[in-house]
């Protein structure tokens, strides 16, 4: 089961005032194509994941706020619960065989709201670098809520940031066009899913360049 989804409150204005200048000292990154993420409106984020750094960069330094699914263990404190809803945090029990459809039912409550809501299509960190294939989940709130979809590229964020020894090069953060779905109104749903899917994965691999394996990423979550 998820919680409601609630728009991020004034703990995240805070938290990311707070977090931008560490963060920028420690990636330097170079944000790219802020400009095609809409001012206004439900908006779908569909990024690469490669650290788990990439949930806290994306809604730092997004031109709107961004709503992210949290492991449920999170909120068992009353102070995580306080702190994770406050940001607009969403609960989701990985344990549960109904875990990926009640993630994206928040996803679409979320973009109901007009939200901006960001997914990882792999449905888990990658590993090596490489880009694993998509789920299908991404693809069914695209075409479900018809939100505008925006692929980001995330390049160097997986780095080691122990001690005292900063990363070396800059992390980027890059905001593809928007895609376009509507070809895909004629299709059955499942292969509209599939077709959309493929966009999606094709989309960020031409804005990171990461080389494709052919298979899904281990521990990954989603339908």
């Amino acid at each position: 089961m998820t919680r409601p989804a609630a728009r991020p409150g004034v703990v995240f204005s805070i938290g990311r005032a707070v977090l931008r200048p560490v963060l920028t000292l420690a990636f330097r990154p170079r944000i790219c194509g802020r400009e095609n993420v809409p001012a206004a409106g439900p908006v779908l984020l569909v990024s690469n994941h490669l650290s788990a750094y990439d949930t806290i960069l994306i809604p730092s330094f997004s031109p709107r706020k961004v709503q992210f699914l949290a492991k449920a263990s999170l909120f068992s404190s009353r102070l995580g619960r306080w702190f994770f809803t406050s940001i607009g945090a969403i609960p989701v029990h990985r344990e549960a065989s109904s875990a990926a459809q009640s993630a994206l039912d928040s996803g679409r409550d979320v973009l109901a709201n007009g939200s901006v809501f960001a997914v990882f299509p792999e449905g888990s960190r990658s590993r090596d670098g490489r880009l694993y294939r998509g789920k299908s989940g991404a693809a069914w709130l695209a075409l479900e809520t018809g939100a505008v979809v925006v692929p980001v590229g995330l390049i160097g964020t997986n780095r080691k940031l122990l001690g005292m020894r900063w990363p070396r090069g800059r992390a980027e953060i890059r905001y593809g066009t928007p895609l376009d779905f509507t070809a895909l109104a004629s299709l059955p749903g499942g292969k509209a899913r599939r077709e959309a899917t493929v966009m999606i994965m094709s989309a960020i691999q031409t804005l990171t360049g990461q080389d494709l394996a052919d298979e899904y990423a281990r521990g990954s979550i989603g339908a």
